[in-house]
């Protein structure tokens, strides 16, 4: 009875979270169903048409002449990232990451999974400058993605498993941003990053100085965009910019610019943008690939990085950090629950699918890229639900030992 009675409360303390697990969890059934349509209608006899959908000339002028695929990938996806930037810097700033202590955990455990499974690629890919260039390819685990697939299981999964993965999640999502600017920038120009660093100083210039005008801040995001397009760092790291320039503050009790921003993006990224990158980018002839592909290296990297790494990364770390007293998970979790929750960070799908496009663009390699980030994601998330079902059904037969219990 007590249990019953604490759960109120705990779904109030983490609401926030919850919230943002329910979006992303049903943005992962309008992925999921756009990169299905992508695969089948790339490999039916219409096939062909998909190819020339995404190759189709979009003319814009001012030397922005790209085809669809690339306005998707360099242009959309600027706000997939605005939006996972917002939650990181609200998690940072007043959420479930605000606190040393409960930041520990989720991002030891993201460290950790996203260096084994680098390592594995290496290991495979390290006499190929070429291939190596897609080093950071299993790195990164698919929020809307993960959170559906434990969406799968309704309230067989914990609250605090729930809010452990998303907070993992979207720590992982801000490693790999990192990743992206440092490792696939290409050759610098400074005037235009110059250009970029005085127009974001102006926004937040502005968000200090009270203004908050939602429209004022998306201009400044689409100079710096086109700055940054210049400047030979990747233009949807101006999302990035973005999300921490805007105020994110309330003001005189009304509703903070950031805030009004993530609302705005809350449907539009999952439902529209992220479908309509997995529908550009998921598609590929799964003729042209040869059972001799399969043991290519760059394919064994992503695919063992991703199902391995991901999982004996995440989880080996947290269970080192806990027996050494660095960190504690949160809630009353067992072993198996967090073991389940360390399956479904294999599942890179969305930011392993952009990476790969920045690694290999261009190039034959990109089918296999593809191939891998399915089998990866695709194994992990099997794993990840039968061993989360295992434990959803133990816990169901009478209480097991939680971590915090074992201290």
């Amino acid at each position: 009875m007590s249990g019953q009675r604490n759960r109120p409360a705990v779904a109030a303390r983490f609401a926030p979270l919850l919230a943002f697990f329910r979006g992303e969890s049903a943005g992962g059934a309008a992925l999921l169903v756009a990169a299905a349509v992508a695969l089948a209608w790339s490999n039916s006899p219409a096939g062909d048409s998909y190819a020339r959908l995404v190759r189709l000339p979009v003319r814009l002028g001012l030397g922005l002449d790209w085809p669809l695929q690339t306005w998707i990938n360099d242009g959309l996806m600027t706000f997939f990232f605005l939006l996972v930037s917002l939650e990181i810097r609200r998690e940072m700033t007043t959420g479930e990451l605000a606190s040393p202590r409960r930041f520990a955990a989720p991002a030891l455990a993201a460290l950790g999974g996203v260096a084994l499974p680098a390592v594995i690629y290496s290991l495979f890919n390290w006499s190929n400058p070429v291939a190596m260039r897609g080093w950071a390819i299993p790195v990164a685990t698919d929020i809307a993605f993960s959170l559906g697939v434990l969406a799968v299981l309704g309230r067989r999964a914990p609250v605090a498993l729930k809010v452990f993965l998303a907070a993992l999640a979207i720590i992982d999502d801000l490693v790999a941003i990192v990743v992206i600017a440092l490792f696939y920038t290409h050759r610098l120009a400074p005037l235009p990053l110059l250009g970029a660093a005085l127009a974001w100083a102006a926004l937040y210039g502005l968000g200090r100085a009270g203004v908050r005008a939602r429209g004022v801040y998306l201009l400044g995001g689409v100079v710096i965009w086109a700055t940054l397009l210049r400047s030979g760092v990747h233009p949807t790291l101006a999302g990035v910019a973005l999300a921490f320039a805007v105020p994110n503050r309330p003001d005189g009790g009304a509703t903070s610019v950031a805030v009004r921003l993530e609302a705005t993006l809350d449907r539009l990224v999952p439902f529209v943008i992220v479908p309509l990158f997995a529908l550009a980018n998921a598609g590929f002839r799964v003729d042209v690939l040869v059972p001799a592909r399969l043991a290519d290296p760059v394919v064994l990297g992503i695919a063992i990085g991703l199902f391995l790494g991901k999982q004996l990364g995440v989880f080996g770390t947290l269970m080192g950090a806990w027996r050494l007293g660095i960190a504690h998970p949160p809630g009353r979790l067992t072993p198996m629950q967090l073991y389940g929750a360390a399956l479904l960070c294999g599942i890179g799908f969305t930011m392993s699918l952009f990476i790969g496009d920045l690694a290999f663009r261009g190039q034959e390699r990109v089918a296999e890229v593809k191939l891998a980030v399915f089998l990866g994601s695709l194994v992990s998330a099997l794993a990840g639900l039968a061993v989360l079902a295992v434990a959803a059904r133990r816990d169901a037969r009478g209480p097991h030992a939680s971590l915090a219990e074992a201290e």
